[in-house]
């Protein structure tokens, strides 16, 4: 099973206070990538993987989905998101994405934000979703960018120009990471770019396109503390069919 950090007290009570858990999906500087890589939804079958409070489950019912079934580990996130919820056409259920079992052909979208960096075999994950979706499916996924993954703890560090440096450890070496944030050790699966890519194109799956997140200059702007994410990439954003 997986490691439930997110129903520690204390971690939940950090990651609460989040903007992107306070404001929804527009507390996220990236959603709006994410959104230009969603499909029509008009009448599709979501499953959403990771789900948390719902955000992204009920902003699809919005735009035209004819269900959603939101799957969380962390039954605080369900009780959250079930709490804040009021379309039948919307499921929640307690799940852990390492152990998960989806009917076959029931899904025409499947999406998850920022959940699969805590599976521990990312090739069974990527299979079983691979299964529930329809012919024409398509899947859309954010994980934290692997070179972000493998800098496990980091501290900035002054480079010789002045500039701000982010050292990355082992990235080759893949597996278990531990990181401190909200909770002492934290675990997550670091995977290299080429392994999360391959992984989907073995199981059958095509890629429509990758993004390396990075803000706007009206986001840094707005934000000024973004500017930190030109430095590297925090996070990896999917689209595959």
């Amino acid at each position: 099973m997986a490691q439930n950090i997110y129903d520690n007290p204390e971690f939940f009570a950090g990651y609460s206070r989040l903007p992107r858990q306070v404001q929804g999906l527009g507390g996220a500087p990236e959603w709006p990538a994410i959104r230009a890589m969603l499909p029509d939804l008009n009448g599709k079958r979501v499953v959403d993987l990771g789900c948390g409070f719902g955000w992204a489950s009920r902003w699809m019912r919005k735009q035209g989905a004819a269900s959603v079934l939101g799957l969380d580990l962390s039954q605080k996130m369900i009780e959250r998101a079930r709490a804040d919820t009021g379309d039948a056409a919307i499921e929640y259920r307690i799940a852990d994405l390492d152990a998960l079992a989806l009917p076959e052909a029931a899904f025409d979208l499947a999406y998850s934000a920022l959940a699969f960096h805590y599976v521990r075999d990312f090739d069974r994950l990527v299979r079983t979703i691979r299964k529930a979706l329809v012919p024409e499916g398509q899947f859309v996924f954010t994980i934290e960018h692997p070179i972000f993954m493998a800098a496990q703890n980091p501290q900035w560090l002054d480079g010789e120009d002045g500039r701000k440096t982010w050292p990355v450890n082992g990235y080759a070496i893949e597996g278990e990471r531990r990181t401190d944030w909200f909770a002492k050790g934290v675990l997550k699966y670091h995977r290299t770019f080429g392994t999360t890519l391959n992984t989907l194109i073995e199981a059958g799956f095509q890629i429509r396109r990758v993004e390396e997140f990075a803000p706007t200059p009206q986001q840094i702007q707005t934000t000024p503390q973004l500017a930190e994410e030109l430095e590297r990439p925090m996070m990896l954003l999917v689209s595959a069919s």
